[in-house]
């Protein structure tokens, strides 16, 4: 792993979006899980936790343990959320050795680029969830997904920053899509400009109920629009699906 945006420019993160940003749709996410869950919910694991925006407003709600791939991001997290625990892993192998009320995974599933990957993901989540416990993942399904171009920007004291992103599904493989990205960072006047490339998976709807039914989960889904259309570029349309998945005890299983 080795993305400067989860890296050298993991800084960037809080600047471009504040936690505050995260917040209606935090609760949206809240909300959905809440609606789902078989009994009260204290505790909620983060796969792919980031810069911990999103746990700026888990927090409120639940005792949160948040696990990210990327150092950069989990000290900027740290910094952000002192009382949340978080814990440097991969979601496709981490073991904590406890369980959990909820999962959420809202905003790094992209990056299980294979079907094994992403199979890999979902039995970690699995495994960490309580009987009855829910998991709550955010994803774009192929079907869906459309190639679109994004603005975002945000200042702090003297830096300014733009940031574009481009989004390709190249034809030679079309189960995933290329994520370009361009940073215009400005410190003191001063700018400097640096590229990432991200190749993340893109998987059919069909691929996300059968990997999730398979991991003995009772499956409810609902779209999220309009979370992004305003860094969207021109025309464009950017839904997500919200997959709420139930842990079936052994009983409700038969």
């Amino acid at each position: 792993m080795n993305w400067l945006s989860y890296g050298e420019l993991a800084w960037t993160e809080p600047v471009i979006a504040p936690p505050q940003e995260y917040a209606e749709e935090t609760e949206f996410y809240i909300g959905q899980m809440r609606r789902h869950a078989q009994d009260s919910m204290v505790t909620l694991l983060h796969l792919g936790c980031g810069a911990g925006c999103n746990d700026w407003t888990f927090k409120r709600h639940f005792r949160v343990t948040g696990v990210d791939i990327s150092e950069g991001m989990l000290e900027v997290a740290r910094k952000l959320n002192p009382e949340v625990t978080y814990v440097h892993g991969d979601m496709r192998n981490i073991d904590l050795g406890e369980q959990f009320d909820a999962v959420a995974i809202p905003d790094s599933i992209d990056y299980m680029v294979t079907p094994a990957d992403l199979d890999a993901a979902i039995g970690t989540a699995r495994r960490h969830l309580k009987p009855g416990g829910v998991l709550l993942v955010v994803a774009k399904t192929r079907e869906a997904f459309f190639e679109n171009n994004f603005c975002y920007t945000g200042a702090r004291e003297d830096v300014e920053i733009t940031i574009f992103e481009n989004n390709y599904i190249p034809a030679e493989a079309p189960s995933t899509y290329e994520a370009t990205i361009v940073y215009l960072i400005r410190q003191r006047g001063e700018l400097s400009v640096y590229t990432d490339r991200h190749v993340l998976g893109l998987f059919s709807q069909a691929q996300w109920l059968a990997v999730l039914r398979g991991a003995g989960l009772d499956v409810k889904q609902t779209v999220l629009d309009g979370a992004y259309d305003r860094f969207i570029m021109g025309d464009g349309e950017y839904p997500m699906q919200v997959f709420v998945g139930v842990a079936l005890t052994a009983d409700q299983a038969l």
